[in-house]
């Protein structure tokens, strides 16, 4: 089943890099300069800071959906990111070489599943999960520290005799 992992837009974010960090933290958030990779994942160009470059590690409502599963964490944005558009089927680096946390939900924001898997054999879960037609979306997130990472949504697949 094909599938497409989804990046943050930074358009949201982008205010919040001009705010001293007195109203950052009136707004639950930090600024940080990283000094280590990998450890700040940006989840807007979905790949890990560098050394010297300065991230917030905000809040984020990454489930706002209206069910028991409404949920938000916190990620890291560095500054001035462009957003990441992974190729249909495509795994970034940044998911391979961690251990995930994969939740399947349905069109009503309802888990359908959850399994924890090594970022490398990511794909064939996310197959595994879509195979179940009720699934309508899936979440990714660390599963160490449970930051958010990403969506993945199901595609698709072309319709016979589709040329576009």
């Amino acid at each position: 089943m094909p599938f497409q992992i989804r990046a943050l837009p930074f358009e949201p974010f982008a205010p919040l890099f001009a705010l001293s960090d007195e109203e950052l933290r009136a707004r639950r958030a930090v600024r940080r300069v990283v000094d280590r990779t990998p450890g700040f994942p940006c989840r807007v160009s979905l790949r890990d800071a560098e050394p010297g470059e300065t991230v917030l590690l905000v809040h984020y409502e990454h489930q706002p959906a209206d069910s028991p599963y409404r949920a938000g964490h916190a990620i890291y944005v560095r500054a001035g990111a462009a957003e990441a558009r992974p190729a249909v089927g495509e795994v970034p680096d940044v998911l391979r070489r961690r251990l995930l946390s994969v939740r399947a939900f349905d069109d009503t924001a309802m888990m359908l599943g959850a399994e924890v898997v090594d970022g490398n054999d990511l794909a064939p879960l996310i197959d595994r999960f879509f195979d179940d037609p009720r699934v309508a979306y899936l979440h990714l997130h660390n599963a160490k520290p449970g930051c958010y990472a990403a969506r993945v949504d199901r595609l698709q697949p072309p319709s016979p005799g589709d040329t576009t």
